[in-house]
């Protein structure tokens, strides 16, 4: 009996399996048609694994359910794998690194991911902690490769197989090139591993996502009004029963296709001399003489009425004893705010140099008040207290020039970092 494989093809625990089975020489064939919520509720798969989880082996002994041990069985089959390494410290090191790729790495990942495609309750801080502990366990693995090509010795192992198929969910859905780029040897590794032919035959192409993938509304699948208007005869009313459980996805497009797309008030504004992208090119590209050009720049460009200038100050400084966390915190925050970006500019100061931090920030926004839609959706706002900048203080206009320009000292004292939102 062949080995099969009980899983869906786009499934990254799936993966694992297939390219262990690749660099294995071993023979395992993927189930056809395998429906996610279908497939694995059947009395069959349910036999195989009682709690109807993917992927399950089939093996001539006897199912094997749990992705790591799948992988782990068919490495054993080639007696002397060079996946577990060549030694019995390797081996424990290959271990070691399963151990982390799947508790640090995935679960992190997935306590980021899982709220955000709308299967569990979205909790902002608990998102902050979910990001903090794999930023943490990045930096640990970037440590680790900025002298070393693979996890273990000098080849491709389990542990590198795990690693990158756990890695290719979070690149493709959440780990934008801005966020990676903190971790340098990290990306080396995982672009240089994901294009080896036996991990590009499994994975195909990997894109790395562009934005962090949009939080899910709770309220999507309140759809199954749609089958009541064939109410004219009564015999149809089983077939449209059957077509809105069976058609998710089909009812889901249907459901978007009549709905015009709201205009966000502020599209409905008059017109304002400021073209925002402008500034934000101008910005960017001032590498030299700040103040002359970019600071002065961006006033012969404000439009007062257009637009308007708010400070903001963390309101709970004293809390922020770490400065990691602190910077954490202002990530989160400008993460946060991409639903606001077409309509604002912002800079946000970390100040100190010894703990407590104080978290100050510049932000322009379209209209006379912060947009009420960035209120409702973005939590950190009620964190800050917020104050409207009056241009004809000459007083607060040197101190937006300031926060611009990054100037240090600011208020006396040194700055901790300073990041721009643009």
């Amino acid at each position: 009996m062949a080995l099969v494989l009980h899983a869906g093809n786009t499934n990254k625990n799936g993966f694992k399996a297939l390219i262990a089975a690749e660099y294995s020489d071993v023979s395992v064939e993927l189930v056809k048609n395998f429906e996610m919520g279908v497939s694995n509720k059947t009395p069959d798969f349910l036999k195989m694994n009682p709690i109807g989880k993917v992927p399950v082996l089939e093996t001539p002994d006897g199912p094997v359910f749990e992705s790591n041990a799948i992988a782990r069985y068919i490495t054993r089959l080639k007696e002397d794998n060079p996946l577990y390494g060549s030694s019995l410290i390797e081996y424990a090191l290959v271990e070691q690194w399963i151990d982390f790729a799947t508790l640090e790495i995935d679960a992190n990942i997935l306590r980021w991911l899982i709220p955000r495609i709308g299967f569990a309750v979205y909790l902002p801080p608990a998102e902050e902690a979910a990001i903090s502990s794999l930023k943490r366990a990045l930096t640990a693995l970037n440590t680790h490769l900025a002298s070393n090509t693979y996890l273990v010795g000098h080849s491709v192992t389990l542990a590198d197989i795990i690693m990158i198929c756990n890695l290719t969910l979070g690149f493709s859905r959440l780990l934008t090139k801005n966020f990676t780029s903190e971790f340098p040897h990290v990306e080396r590794y995982f672009w240089t591993l994901v294009n080896q032919p036996n991990f590009c035959k499994i994975l195909g192409e990997v894109k790395q996502a562009e934005s962090v993938l949009a939080v899910q509304s709770a309220k999507k699948p309140s759809q199954p009004k749609e089958p009541a208007k064939p109410k004219v005869k009564d015999e149809p009313k089983k077939e449209a029963k059957k077509e809105v459980k069976k058609e998710p996805a089909e009812s889901a497009e249907e459901e978007e296709a009549p709905k015009p797309k709201a205009k966000n008030p502020l599209d409905l504004l008059p017109p304002s001399k400021m073209i925002l992208d402008d500034w934000k090119r101008l910005y960017s590209n001032t590498k030299t003489n700040f103040r002359e050009v970019a600071v002065k720049g961006f006033w012969d460009m404000y439009d007062p009425e257009g637009y308007s200038l708010w400070f903001c100050d963390y309101k709970y400084n004293d809390e922020n004893t770490v400065s990691f966390v602190t910077l954490n915190k202002v990530g989160g925050f400008l993460q946060r705010m991409d639903l606001a970006r077409k309509y604002s500019f912002g800079k946000m100061l970390v100040i100190g140099s010894d703990p407590p931090f104080k978290v100050k920030g510049l932000w322009l926004f379209r209209g006379q008040e912060i947009p009420q839609f960035i209120i409702d959706e973005c939590y950190d706002m009620e964190l800050y207290d917020w104050c409207k900048v009056d241009i004809t203080d000459e007083d607060q206009k040197e101190r937006v020039n300031q926060m611009i320009e990054d100037h240090e000292p600011f208020e006396g004292q040194a700055l901790l970092d300073a990041k721009c939102f643009k």
